[in-house]
């Protein structure tokens, strides 16, 4: 994959050397916008980089039943680390970032690379099972060079 990604910035550097700083500016923020775009929907869609899906959830403990009650929904694991206000992106004439930042990024990263961390403040340590939220596949690699000669060919 390393192979991959150095060539496609071979590729997309001498393309993208050609032009102002002030168009490689835009033509990288919607470069940016169509990768995270495509990570938002891998992410609701619980799925690795290279498409197997993440581990389940630990089954919780199911305190009493009350009857009469209408259920809550599940909520969708990562529901909320999806949207544009937690998974940021940043793109300038050189360089374009999709990630998370500040406490998110402590989150996404201990379920990232599976690591161990505290439930709560003063909770257990529990080990949390690897759940790739960013990465590239195949499909993303694809989606940039698309999303790059799309926007040059509008230029």
């Amino acid at each position: 994959m390393a192979n991959d990604l150095t060539a496609l910035e071979q590729w997309a550097g001498a393309l993208l050397a050609r032009l102002e700083p002030a168009a490689r500016r835009k033509v990288n923020q919607q470069v940016a916008q169509d990768l995270r775009r495509s990570q938002q929907q891998r992410i609701k869609a619980q799925q690795s980089p290279e498409g197997t899906p993440y581990a389940a959830r630990k089954p919780r403990k199911q305190l009493r039943e009350k009857q009469g009650r209408i259920k809550k929904q599940k909520a969708a694991m990562f529901g909320k680390l999806r949207t544009s206000a937690h998974l940021k992106l940043n793109a300038d004439a050189n360089q374009i970032a999709v990630g998370f930042l500040g406490r998110v990024a402590r989150i996404a990263r201990v379920h990232q690379f599976g690591l161990r961390d505290t439930v709560c403040k003063n909770g257990p340590e529990v080990q949390y099972a690897e759940r790739q939220l960013l990465g590239f596949s195949s499909a993303d690699r694809e989606l940039i060079k698309d999303s790059l000669l799309r926007h040059l060919a509008e230029k």
